[in-house]
């Protein structure tokens, strides 16, 4: 039993090595592993970890969470060389889409990675979204429908499984299921109409798996999280979209279903409900976590109280944040888990880790790489505004970026912005960075360290996600009716704020979109 339960678990590391524990359980029956920034240093150092994993099971799935875009692990030090979704799909040239996911599988490949938790396939159909935004491609159904089918093939036909997600579709809400749990308030046809089709469509375009979104959709099932859903994930997922490949889980360890179940009953009501594989340790990444879910897996099947005994903990609804630290189990029973569902989701498990093993065999490794990334975020620039005698710029800029807080999805430590590849082409120019934070504690912070700079020089002021974002939208309305004739890039959703002399909007805030508007302003 504790072999099946491992199987069906998909966790996280610290390190550049394979600690000890993981190369232990992968012995005694995981299946998979997932690398986040944390386990990569270099191209050539994965490639040497995948190895090490591989050398304890030649089909082992090595997961990673890589969009190529604002989500970015394999390039978190340096900024995705890729635009992101809202990029590809402003373009809208499905081959171009291909092209760059299959340029992303060249990468994964080489460094060894078999599953890439990636395309997001929601559409970003709520602006005040704060957890989906440019990850997506795009607003309408139809467009996202045919570039996750692009980006699905492009990636497969590199030899790296795609996984679509967050079904039944993140692009709706106004919560970070991080942080707690989300509402998908429309009537069934709306859904089906609204969210449904880019998961049919990467399903149509071969993609053996899906991963389930952390959401509540009281008009398919007013009690349950879609991840813990047998509604959503078996009526809709698997009997509606005729979908027979691997269900994993999002991270497990979020606020979504932990804050009522807790991590050990997340994880039983998730497998109970249909989900074959449980993604756990973007958070927590610790063996005592991968104990602690084993044990309430088994303990489940048995009848148990989910993650009963010593790991468990205390997850009522009135319980506030209790069910998300690594200690906490289930506390709600074993949620109707049985031997033959558990043995059915490994056995799914299992399948997708020889196909994938296959499809990553079936190609040769290619470690050079082109710029088609650079190309593409090229092509997803705009401009608005009077450019003539404003661009390309004559003098070296002072650039002003206003900072916002990212989602947990986002890597802290990913660089992005214009300033620095400005200085590459421009010497001389000068910038800041300003954070929420600062403005508050220092209200004249735009003056000094945006304004004075500036004077008798170009003003550049980068925005992400300005609409959508208040105070940076205050600040940016600040600086530009000082300097009406500053240039704004917008690095976020593409809403015109109407300020300033020229806008420029990359769709993204990746590093090769960083790259595409300082070309743009340097000419």
């Amino acid at each position: 039993m504790r072999r099946l339960a491992l199987s069906v678990l998909q966790p996280g590391f610290v390190g550049t090595q394979a600690p000890d524990w993981v190369l232990r359980a992968i012995g005694e029956g995981l299946q998979s592993v997932v690398l986040f920034s944390r386990n990569i240093a270099s191209p050539e150092q994965v490639a040497r970890l995948t190895a090490q994993l591989r050398a304890e099971n030649h089909e082992l799935i090595i997961a990673i969470d890589e969009e190529a875009g604002d989500v970015t692990r394999i390039e978190s030090a340096t900024g995705s060389s890729r635009p992101g979704n809202f990029a590809l799909g402003a373009v809208d040239d499905p081959e171009l889409t291909a092209a760059v996911s299959r340029d992303l599988a060249r990468q994964l490949h080489a460094a060894g990675v078999t599953l890439d938790y990636a395309p997001s396939v929601d559409v970003n159909s709520n602006p005040d979204n704060p957890i989906i935004g440019v990850r997506s491609f795009g607003v309408e159904p139809e467009r996202v429908a045919r570039h996750a089918a692009a980006w699905v093939r492009g990636l497969q036909s590199g030899g790296v499984a795609a996984c679509a997600k967050h079904f039944p579709g993140h692009g709706d809400v106004a919560v970070d299921s991080h942080h707690g749990l989300p509402v998908y308030d429309v009537d069934a046809p709306t859904l089906r109409a609204q969210a449904l089709p880019p998961f049919r469509a990467a399903i149509e375009a071969g993609a053996r798996a899906i991963m389930s979104a952390h959401l509540l959709v009281p008009a398919l099932d007013p009690d349950l999280p879609a991840t813990l859903s047998s509604r959503l994930l078996g009526g809709v997922l698997r009997d509606d979209l005729g979908f027979d490949g691997m269900i994993v889980t999002d991270a497990i360890e979020m606020a979504g279903v932990t804050e009522r179940y807790g991590i050990g009953g997340a994880t039983v009501r998730a497998v109970a409900a249909g989900a074959d594989a449980v993604c756990v340790g973007g958070e927590h990444a610790e063996e005592g976590v991968v104990e602690l879910l084993t044990g309430a897996l088994v303990e489940g099947v048995r009848g148990g109280s989910a993650g009963s005994g010593a790991a468990s903990g205390s997850a009522s609804p009135s319980s506030g944040g209790a069910g998300r630290g690594p200690g906490d189990g289930a506390g709600r029973g074993a949620a109707g888990l049985t031997e033959e569902r558990l043995a059915e989701a490994a056995g799914r498990v299992r399948e997708f880790a020889a196909w994938s093993a296959g499809l990553a065999r079936g190609v040769p490794v290619d470690p050079v790489g082109g710029d088609i990334g650079y190309v593409a975020a090229r092509r997803a620039v705009r401009l608005a505004g009077a450019a003539e005698g404003v661009l390309p710029l004559a003098a070296p800029p002072h650039v002003v970026e206003l900072v916002p807080s990212t989602n947990l999805a986002i890597a802290k430590e990913t660089p992005w912005g214009v300033a620095a590849p400005l200085r590459e082409r421009l010497p001389g120019t000068t910038f800041v960075r300003v954070h929420h934070e600062e403005l508050v504690a220092r209200p004249g912070v735009l003056d000094e360290h945006g304004l004075a700079p500036a004077v008798g020089r170009p003003l550049v002021v980068v925005v992400r996600d300005a609409a959508r974002l208040p105070w940076m939208g205050r600040a940016l309305a600040s600086l530009a009716a000082a300097r009406p004739d500053a240039i704004v890039v917008e690095m976020g959703l593409p809403e015109d704020p109407r300020a300033g002399a020229v806008r420029i909007f990359t769709h993204g805030a990746t590093a090769a979109s960083g790259v595409a508007a300082a070309e743009l302003l340097t000419g």
